[in-house]
């Protein structure tokens, strides 16, 4: 079982850019990285005229991509995916799966706050961590932007990874 944090914020607070510099981190240090985006818009990731999506558009329930190097898949949902089947379609071969939202999810947390967009969206008592750019009076542990190298540490140390690249299973808080 993987690794699973979920890194969340507000809009415009840095999540992606933070994900960014994590996963190059992580990917440094030779751990098979998974990453997961979620959006609160309806997306579509066919573009109009090409096969795939001509197939969708004819009434499939689940159209596959599949070329060198590379598989997508878009299957058409009554609700939105729970982070148990999001994980059960990614399947095995990654230590760390990092998801982009998810706030409301039962999984470790990491929070991007920046003074100018606002408070925080997760209750302290739900974050492992918060990246920031101000000093926060909570009782965990903060981090700026530009200490990934620390953030990735933080994340071995509690996960039980720090010199192994071994699987470990998700933390329950």
């Amino acid at each position: 079982m993987p690794i699973v944090v979920s890194v969340a914020g507000r809009s415009n607070s840095g999540k992606t850019t933070l994900l960014e510099k994590l996963i190059g981190e992580l990917k440094r240090r030779r751990h098979r990285v998974a990453a997961v985006k979620h959006s609160v818009h309806d997306v579509d990731m066919d573009q109009p005229g090409k096969d795939s999506w001509r197939l969708a558009m004819a009434g499939s329930d689940a159209v596959v991509l599949s070329s060198r190097g590379k598989i997508s898949l878009t299957k058409k949902m009554d609700e939105e995916a729970s982070v148990e089947q999001i994980l059960s379609l990614l399947g095995d071969g990654y230590d760390v799966v990092l998801l982009e939202g998810f706030k409301g999810a039962k999984i470790p947390k990491i929070e991007v706050h920046r003074k100018e967009v606002g408070e925080l969206v997760c209750p302290p008592a739900e974050l492992m961590a918060v990246v920031t750019d101000e000093p926060l009076d909570l009782d965990i542990r903060q981090f700026s932007a530009d200490q990934i190298g620390l953030l990735a540490d933080f994340l071995e140390e509690q996960f039980g990874t720090r010199d192994a690249v071994i699987p470990c299973v998700t933390r329950n808080s």
